[in-house]
């Protein structure tokens, strides 16, 4: 397992009005590296009056911007992208550093945020109105301008990839765009906006960094849109905020994302699934595996291939994000076998520094538990014993969440009823992750609102006007 060159100390700064600034809150935050609690980032935060700067600076930028040609934007975001593609490999030390993915795994999402730059980049400039059907002596139609400054709020599991489709989409819109990674990881945002900001014109694109105070003087700040992918609390603190100024909220938040392993299927290739779809990342993504519904049939052969695949992802496993984070997992996994779960694998804090948790495997569980109630965002797979494909359905539906779903099965029919009936965003058959690029999807209930990526995030990302002309005095 390789994890890159580090320990070097990352010095974090603010970018405003095209210019790196320090931060003036008075305040610091120190990250440490979650495999052994070494620091790496030293950033100071940014002010309420820095973010008031940050806005202003974006706001003044914004005429300028959206009259820009779009084929412009575009070419903007091409150099943007590949100077995150040649910058890849200190990206994914930064973030390997910073939250503890594996280096070769974080070079792949940075990679994926560059291509996410390329996508938008060429559909930006293809994003325009339509003309409509009205009287011989007018013309009408509907055009797409930007809506003006964007707030990005961007979460720590992904650091570089869902930046760059916010970020990228925005600022191809003909948006400006002031943006603040999490607390968690911000060298890793400071070096991604490093990469693009050479490529933008002044004040095009700020950067503010500092904990959930500073995120919350932003969304309240005179912004139009506030783009957040991130935890539910914090996504319905947002939108709160945001009904008090008017902004739009773009929300993509938590999940607890069922997996229904169907009766026939075979419980090792169900395994393998499962288990992707819980332990990679340890779990830290946001269409993680959270809860599985196995039919009884299929139970007791599927919790022992699942608990020999746990013990097949111990060792590729990076660890929690930090030690906060992994004593709330742990949390989960405790007060679940005091209600009866039995652990399979896994389920103990390991001696020694850093946040590791190791994959845990739970069965016995009931859907009272918070492991499968709650938001886990850690390598845990608890299993539920159903007696019908019914009951899957209708327990993998209660949930607070609506964020994506998998179901597991040899039926065309199950499939069918499965992603028309189950409540989620997304619903994938017979595959924990994959799909089509530019695929993209309405989160439900507590995992939040509007698009999030997609060509559809173009048109969050914009407000249609409709325009009617007419030659003077009724003639051509």
């Amino acid at each position: 397992m390789s994890w890159g060159t580090r320990r070097a100390m990352y010095e974090v700064e603010q970018l405003i009005a095209g210019r790196r600034q320090p931060g003036g809150a008075g305040r610091e935050l120190t990250v440490v590296d979650p495999r052994d609690d070494a620091p790496v980032t030293r950033v100071p935060v940014s002010s309420a009056v820095d973010v008031a700067m940050a806005v202003r600076a974006a706001r003044a930028a914004a005429p300028d911007w959206a009259r820009t040609p779009a084929a412009a934007r575009g070419a903007a975001l091409h150099a943007a992208a590949a100077a995150v593609e040649a910058g890849a490999d200190r990206l994914a030390a930064a973030a390997s550093a910073e939250m503890g993915k594996p280096v070769g795994e974080a070079r792949e999402s940075v990679l994926a945020g560059a291509g996410t730059l390329r996508q938008y980049a060429e559909l930006g400039p293809a994003h325009r109105g339509r003309t409509l059907a009205g009287n011989d002596h007018a013309i009408d139609l509907m055009a797409y301008q930007p809506r003006g400054v964007v707030a990005v709020i961007t979460p720590w599991n992904d650091p570089v990839a869902v930046a760059c489709g916010l970020i990228g989409a925005a600022l191809v819109t003909g948006n400006t765009v002031v943006t603040k990674p999490s607390e968690r990881t911000p060298a890793t945002g400071w070096l991604l906006a490093d990469m693009l900001a050479p490529h933008l014109p002044d004040g095009v694109f700020g950067l503010l960094n500092g904990d959930g105070e500073v995120g919350a003087a932003l969304a309240a700040a005179p912004v139009d849109v506030v783009a957040h992918v991130g935890s539910t609390a914090t996504g319905r603190a947002i939108a709160a905020a945001c009904a008090g100024t008017g902004a739009k909220a773009l929300l993509e938040n938590g999940g607890s994302d069922p997996l229904i392993v169907d009766a026939g299927v075979d419980p090792c290739w169900a395994a393998e699934q499962a288990a992707l779809g819980a332990f990679a990342n340890a779990g830290q993504i946001c269409v993680a595996v959270e809860r599985i519904y196995c039919d009884r049939t299929s139970e007791e052969p599927f919790l022992e291939a699942l608990a020999a695949e746990a013990e097949q992802w111990r060792p590729r496993l990076g660890p929690l994000v930090d030690r906060r984070h992994r004593d709330l997992v742990d949390d989960q996994v405790r007060r679940a076998r005091k209600d009866g779960a039995r652990v399979l694998r896994g389920g103990e804090i390991p001696a020694g520094p850093g946040a590791w948790y190791p994959p845990t495997v739970l069965a016995g569980c009931t859907d009272e538990m918070a492991v499968l109630r709650d938001e886990t965002f850690g390598p845990v797979a608890p299993v539920v014993a159903v007696d019908s494909f019914d009951e899957a359905l209708r327990r993998a539906a209660d949930s607070p969440y609506g964020l994506a779903a998998t179901v597991l099965t040899g039926s065309m029919s199950h499939a069918q009823r499965a992603w028309r009936e189950l409540p989620a965003g997304t619903v994938k058959v017979n595959a924990v992750f994959g799909g089509a690029p530019a695929g993209a999807a309405h989160p439900r209930r507590g995992s939040g609102q509007g698009f999030g990526y997609g060509p559809e995030l173009l048109d969050e990302m914009t407000v249609t006007k409709a325009v009617h002309v007419e030659a003077p005095y009724g003639g051509w």
